[in-house]
């Protein structure tokens, strides 16, 4: 009883907080910007850097939290106006220097910080296995209000990103509607990556959406595939990293293998299924 209790608020932010990460990842992959969110994770991530260096400590103070927030939100504006037509630049590599230089940037802010190696590695690997009662329902709260908001507005947004050229043919503002996706996307990614960190992050937008998108064409039947492979793979990580305690493995890497099991998995069955044919 005193084992489930200490891992009971680790195992519901695995349970509870992934499905609106699974639905933006189908965005995502659908709008062929994979890195946008590991990018905006590590911006994220600059903010937390800049906070430390100011002497904040993450999960004590406000500070990491409102400075995240920002980045994010100015990263948010760098990919809604990042959006345009050139034939030789396309978005992606807008995106991947937008993340490397944060990547750079959070070395350079903590590198003459006492405890700069050890919070780099807490941002990319995180450590789920310290998450409290508050983080989890906080997060979760804010979760539910985001996924209402796309719920809501979810026409225009699965327009924008789906049906891109109906949505420049009804004269849709794309630029300001990327904001609001980025913006609220970079909400997630902010209280997330600071409960799993960068790294996982990244794994429950993206091999889920993939997952899905192997299986089906189904917008619906890939958020639901994408759903059981997120709490399939974020379950047994945690099971797994807490059972094996001889190999003292990370929960974090841990969740992220699997994910790849998962993958790999999916790539079988649907090869199988379809007999060698990619899926209709």
């Amino acid at each position: 009883m005193e084992l489930f209790r200490l891992w009971l608020w680790p195992l519901l932010a695995l349970i509870l907080l992934p499905g609106l990460l699974v639905y933006f990842g189908l965005h995502v992959v659908e709008r062929g910007i994979i890195f946008v969110d590991l990018a905006l994770a590590q911006v994220a991530a600059l903010g937390i850097c800049v906070a430390i260096a100011l002497g904040s400590h993450p999960g004590h103070d406000a500070l990491p939290y409102v400075l995240s927030l920002v980045f994010t939100l100015m990263g948010a504006a760098l990919f809604a106006w990042s959006r345009f037509d050139h034939p030789r630049v396309p978005q992606e590599s807008i995106i991947g220097i937008i993340y490397v230089v944060a990547a750079a940037a959070s070395t350079l802010v903590l590198s003459h910080s006492a405890e700069g190696d050890e919070a780099m590695k807490n941002l990319l690997v995180g450590n789920v296995l310290l998450v409290t009662k508050p983080e989890v329902l906080r997060t979760f709260a804010l979760f539910a209000v985001i996924a209402a908001a796309h719920v809501l507005l979810r026409k225009r947004f699965l327009m924008v990103t789906f049906h891109e050229g109906e949505a420049k043919a009804g004269n849709v503002a794309l630029r300001a509607w990327d904001f609001l996706f980025y913006a609220t996307f970079g909400l997630t990614v902010v209280s997330f990556v600071q409960i799993t960190g960068v790294y996982l992050v990244f794994s429950y937008l993206i091999v889920p959406a993939v997952c899905g998108a192997l299986l089906s064409a189904d917008i619906r039947t890939r958020l639901i595939i994408g759903s059981v492979v997120a709490f399939v793979a974020g379950v047994s990580g945690l099971l797994l990293s807490i059972n094996l305690e001889s190999l003292d493995l990370p929960t974090g890497p841990t969740i992220v293998c699997c994910f790849g099991v998962l993958l790999i998995a999916c790539a079988i069955l649907a090869r199988l299924r379809n007999g060698g044919r990619a899926t209709a």
